[in-house]
C-alpha cells in the first residue's frame, strides 16, 4: 500500500513542472507540511533556489521560468514589460546584447521578495503597471492570459496578437506572457532619462516601423503620464512612420507647462520638453543614420 507521502511526493511531480518553482505558500496551499517539505528537501526531491521556494532537482531555473512559474502556478499579476519585452520581440543585438540582464516586470502588486534574491545573473526591476495606465488590464486578473501548466491549456496565444499583451514560446516548453510592442514602448519611454537614454531609445524607435495605430491610440488614450506621451510624439515626429498619421492626436492629452527631462538641454517648442542638443533637429530624408531591425506588431 502506497504510503501518504509517497503519494503526495507522486502528486507532486505532476503538479509542479521541472524547472519552474513554487513558494511555501503554493506549497501549504497544496497540502504541504513544513515538515514534509523538509524532509523533501533532505532526501534530495526538492531543492531551495532561495530561502521559502521549491522546485524540482531537474531543470535549470532560468529568469523566463522564474516568471512563468509567477504567472501560472502562483498566479500574480504580472507580465514582462518595457526594454525587456522589445528585446524578446526582435532587437537584443541592436540594442548590444546577446539578452537582458535587466527584467523588467509590470504588474498591480510588487512581486514577492524571493524574486529578487534568486541566483539568477539577470536582475528584475518592477514597475507598478497602475501608474501608466488607468485601465491596466492586468488588474482584471491572471486567468485573462495565463495558461494551465499541468494540462497545457489556456487563452489562445492569437488572441493576445491583438491586444496589450502577447505570447511568446522562450526556451522553455510554456509561454511567457509579454507586453506587446505598442505597450511595451510607452513602458521604455517612462524610463527617460533615469535608466534609458536618448541616443538608444531614438535608434529603437526607427526600426519599429510596423506598430498597430488602433493599439497606439488606445494606449495612449489610457495613458497616465502626460511625460511619456510628448516623448512619444517627439520621436514619432522624428522618424514620421506611416502609423503616424492614423493616430488622432485631438483625443490624446498632453497636459499644460513645460517638462524638464535633459539638465542644459534644448526645450523643444512643440511639447515643451527639454531634449538632448544632438537630437533636436528632425530626421530629414538621405539621413546617414544606421538603420536598425524592423520590429513588428505581430
Amino acid at each position: 500500500m502506497t504510503k501518504p507521502s509517497e503519494g503526495k511526493l507522486n502528486l507532486l511531480e505532476r503538479t509542479l513542472p521541472e524547472g519552474l518553482l513554487v513558494d511555501a505558500g503554493w506549497m501549504t496551499k497544496h497540502g504541504y507540511s513544513t515538515g514534509l517539505r523538509s524532509q523533501y528537501v533532505s532526501a534530495g526531491w526538492l531543492v531551495q533556489p532561495t530561502r521559502g521556494t521549491f522546485k524540482r532537482p531537474l531543470g535549470t531555473l532560468t529568469w523566463q521560468k522564474a516568471v512563468i512559474s509567477l504567472q501560472t502556478l502562483l498566479e500574480c499579476r504580472l507580465i514582462v514589460g518595457g526594454r525587456t519585452a522589445l528585446e524578446l520581440q526582435g532587437v537584443p543585438h541592436y540594442l548590444g546584447t546577446e539578452g537582458p540582464t535587466v527584467v523588467y516586470l509590470y504588474g498591480p502588486d510588487t512581486p514577492p521578495g524571493w524574486l529578487f534574491k534568486l541566483p539568477l545573473k539577470e536582475r528584475f526591476t518592477f514597475r507598478k503597471s497602475t501608474t501608466h495606465f488607468k485601465a491596466d488590464p492586468i488588474t482584471k486578473g491572471l486567468k485573462n492570459f495565463a495558461w494551465n501548466v499541468q494540462n497545457d491549456t489556456g487563452a489562445a496565444a492569437d488572441e493576445f496578437q491583438a491586444g496589450p499583451f502577447k505570447q511568446i514560446w522562450g526556451e522553455s516548453e510554456w509561454p511567457l506572457t509579454i507586453s506587446s510592442p505598442e505597450r511595451a514602448l510607452l513602458e521604455l519611454l517612462d524610463e527617460l532619462p533615469h535608466s534609458e537614454s536618448f541616443q538608444q531609445v531614438d535608434m529603437l524607435v526607427e526600426g519599429l516601423r510596423n506598430l498597430s495605430p488602433r493599439k497606439l491610440q488606445k494606449l495612449l488614450d489610457d495613458c497616465r503620464s502626460v511625460q511619456v506621451k510628448r516623448l512619444f510624439f517627439w520621436f514619432a515626429d522624428r522618424h514620421n512612420h506611416s502609423w503616424l498619421k492614423q493616430i488622432d492626436r485631438d483625443k490624446v492629452d498632453l497636459g499644460t507647462g513645460k517638462r524638464m527631462l535633459v539638465k542644459g538641454g534644448r526645450l523643444d517648442p512643440k511639447y515643451l520638453i527639454t531634449v538632448p542638443e544632438d537630437l533636436s533637429a528632425p530626421l530629414v530624408a538621405g539621413s546617414t543614420q544606421p538603420r536598425p531591425p524592423e520590429l513588428s506588431s505581430g
